[in-house]
């Protein structure tokens, strides 16, 4: 194991209903999912596991930390980089996800769009767009 802090290798997302999490995260990503058990669902993505926890397991990972619920609202967005956020948008449509808003070109400069999986948390999808 490294000793550096710049790679993450693993995200746990507590959500609220797994099979319904898992069947998200298969339609919308396409990724494989390299483990599963009656609590959990592990994503491969290119550089990083998504582990989708039940949120009743989450206490005992984060004591003392607390739990949110959904309805505390989001506090972070995960962003994924794409050479075509339109044609991601597309296929994303195809796979039935619904956008939270986009794609739109923002000022830093980025064609960005939003979606949510069943529990909130919220994915960006990030296309760099050339320097004017």
């Amino acid at each position: 194991m490294s000793t550096s802090l710049k790679s993450v290798g693993a995200i746990t997302l507590f959500v609220e209903d797994p099979q319904r999490s898992k069947a998200f995260y298969e339609r919308a990503f396409d990724v494989p999912m390299i483990y599963e058990d009656e609590n959990s669902a592990v994503f491969k993505f290119e550089n990083m596991l998504v582990n989708l926890l039940n949120a009743s397991e989450a206490p005992a990972l984060i004591a003392p930390g607390t739990v949110a619920t959904q309805a505390a609202g989001s506090r972070f967005q995960f962003s994924i980089w794409v050479d075509d956020a339109d044609a991601v948008c597309a296929e994303l449509a195809e796979r039935g996800v619904e956008l939270l808003n986009g794609p739109m070109n923002r000022p830093w400069p980025m064609r960005t769009a939003c979606f949510a999986d069943p529990d909130g948390h919220i994915w960006e999808i990030a296309q760099e767009l050339p320097v004017n």
